[in-house]
């Protein structure tokens, strides 16, 4: 297994959503551009939600508040993907049809 070893903390400043990607600007002038599906909250989310983000703390991670996403910068470096299990996701998708 390998270990991510990170030089300095990777800091978010801005967040960019299309139809088919999740883009975020770092403050060290690198940007990360990973597939939409990867979250399928923010895929699935009004274009009103996608634009309701916030970022926590000093840049560590990305909340959408109105959709319970959390994605953590470090963890998009490493490449990965929401966690959430297929289960819990639609179980939250039936909440938004009602």
């Amino acid at each position: 297994m390998t270990t991510l070893i990170l030089e300095t903390e990777p800091i978010a400043n801005q967040v960019t959503i299309t139809n088919d990607k999740l883009t975020v600007d770092l403050a060290d002038g690198r940007s990360l551009s990973v597939p939409l599906a990867w979250y399928p909250r923010l895929m699935h989310a009004l274009p009103e939600e996608q634009q309701n983000w916030q970022i926590l703390g000093d840049g560590y991670a990305i909340e959408w508040i109105d959709l319970d996403e959390h994605i953590g910068i470090e963890g998009l470096l490493a490449g990965r993907q929401s966690s959430e299990s297929q289960r819990s996701f639609e179980r939250w998708l039936a909440t938004r049809s009602k």
